[in-house]
C-alpha cells in the first residue's frame, strides 16, 4: 500500500515559514522593548542617584539640577518610545497569532486526512484479511 501523502505539503511548509518569520519579528520587537524598559529604568536610576546629591557649591547644585532635568526630559523621550515600542508589539504579536492560526488549521487538516488513511489502510487490510479467511474455509 502507497504511504500517507498530503496534498497541500507545500503550503504546509510555506505556512511554517511565515509563522517562524512572524515569531522572529515578534520576538525582535519584544527585545527592543525590553531594551528601552532597561533604559528607562537606568534613567531612573540614575536621577535618583543625582537626586540624593547635596552641595555645598552653587555652580555644583546649577549643573546637578541641569543634570537632573536633563535626565527627566529623557525619561520622558524613553516613555514615549516605550509606547510606540507597545504599539509595534502588539501588531506584530496579532500578526504572529494570524499566521499561527493558518498554520494549525492547515496542521489539523493534514492530521484529519492523515487518520482517515490510516482507517482506510485497517479497513483494506481486515477486508484481505476476511478474503483470505473466506477463501481457506471455501478450499478446506
Amino acid at each position: 500500500m502507497k504511504r500517507f501523502k498530503f496534498n497541500l505539503e507545500k503550503v504546509l511548509q510555506l505556512r511554517q515559514f511565515k509563522e517562524e518569520e512572524c515569531k522572529l519579528t515578534l520576538g525582535q520587537a519584544i527585545s527592543a522593548l525590553n531594551k528601552i524598559e532597561n533604559d528607562i529604568k537606568e534613567t531612573a536610576l540614575k536621577r535618583h542617584s543625582a537626586n540624593a546629591q547635596r552641595f555645598n557649591d552653587t555652580m555644583e547644585m546649577l549643573s546637578w539640577e541641569n543634570y537632573i532635568v536633563r535626565l527627566d526630559l529623557e525619561a520622558e523621550q524613553l516613555a514615549e518610545k516605550a509606547a510606540q515600542a507597545q504599539i509595534v508589539v502588539e501588531q506584530k504579536r496579532a500578526i504572529y497569532m494570524e499566521a499561527l492560526r493558518d498554520l494549525k488549521a492547515i496542521e489539523k487538516l493534514k492530521e484529519k486526512q492523515k487518520q482517515e488513511y490510516r482507517k482506510e489502510v485497517l479497513y483494506n487490510e481486515m477486508n484481505q484479511v476476511d478474503e483470505l479467511t473466506a477463501s481457506r474455509m471455501m478450499l478446506g
